[in-house]
């Protein structure tokens, strides 16, 4: 009988391009949101290759590490993009004036009720990776808190405010979670703090 031998394949963490890609797309949307930009057809681009594509790549690497909560987070959220950039499409009409005029925009409201579920227990997750991603989950909840209760017509221009300045807030700790990723591991050391785990959940 031959010995079998095994091999191991090392990649990359991938958590710095997906964080860049999260960055990116919540940058450029939330500009429109906040009345800095008009439209979404300058922002579909960004939501297909950055807020999709870059966040699926990341999450197929993180399935070859052995990472179910960062590729289920960065899965989850690239599916959320390129569902939310087929939404535009069909508001816009590319997929004609008879799917444009059937379209609920209460259904996409229960959407994102759906994706604020998912965000809620992934933020109990996140308190067992570090605080900086802790903190974006926390401000991913506050996004879906706005759009849903906006989306579905409650206090619309307050909660579409709250979810506006949400999303700003996503890209900015974002950014500073993909220059972490990168630097720290680039360098061997901490060069950008991004806190411990709160150590309340996950065993020791």
């Amino acid at each position: 009988m031959k010995d079998v031998q095994q091999i191991k394949i090392t990649t990359a963490d991938p958590s710095a391009i997906g964080l860049f890609g999260l960055a990116m797309v919540t940058l450029v949307a939330s500009t429109q949101k906040l009345g800095f930009t008009d439209g979404v057809s300058l922002i579909l681009p960004w939501a297909i290759f950055l807020g999709a594509i870059a966040q699926l790549f990341a999450s197929i690497q993180d399935f070859k590490h052995n990472n179910v909560f960062g590729a289920t987070a960065f899965g989850a959220y690239a599916f959320f993009w390129l569902a939310v950039g087929t939404t535009w499409l069909i508001q816009l009409g590319v997929f004609g004036e008879a799917l444009m005029k059937a379209a609920d925009v209460k259904q996409l409201g229960f959407a994102f009720v759906g994706y604020l579920i998912f965000t809620i227990f992934m933020t109990i997750g996140a308190m067992e990776t570090h605080k900086v991603l802790f903190i974006i989950f926390v401000l991913i909840d506050c996004l879906f808190i706005g759009l849903s209760l906006s989306t579905l017509g409650f206090m619309e221009e307050a909660t579409h405010t709250f979810a506006a300045y949400s999303e700003l807030g996503i890209a900015i700790m974002s950014f500073y979670g993909s220059a972490a990723a990168v630097l720290n591991s680039h360098f061997g050391r901490e060069f950008l703090p991004v806190g411990k785990p709160f150590g309340i959940f996950k065993a020791k």
